[in-house]
């Protein structure tokens, strides 16, 4: 497990060994997995958004462009 982005919004954790990747909403406590085919895509959009504008502000933005699919309770134990 990797984290790979962290924010006071979102984190996104890479799980190599499963060849996927978590994204989670911290405000709203919800998240979701992506992986293979989909996991790339969702890595490859991640990177373009970085290579535009690494900000925080922008990087989150399109973060929050996946909100309707974070729809798992995120659980601590």
């Amino acid at each position: 497990m990797n984290i790979i982005y962290s924010s006071d919004s979102y984190y996104v954790v890479e799980y190599p060994a499963q060849h996927g990747y978590e994204l989670v909403d911290k405000l709203s406590a919800r998240g979701t997995f992506f992986q293979g085919d989909v996991a790339d895509r969702f890595v490859e959009s991640l990177q373009a958004a970085v290579a535009e504008d690494a900000s925080v502000e922008r990087v989150d933005e399109f973060l929050g462009s996946f909100d309707v699919l974070l729809n798992q309770p995120l659980v601590v134990h």
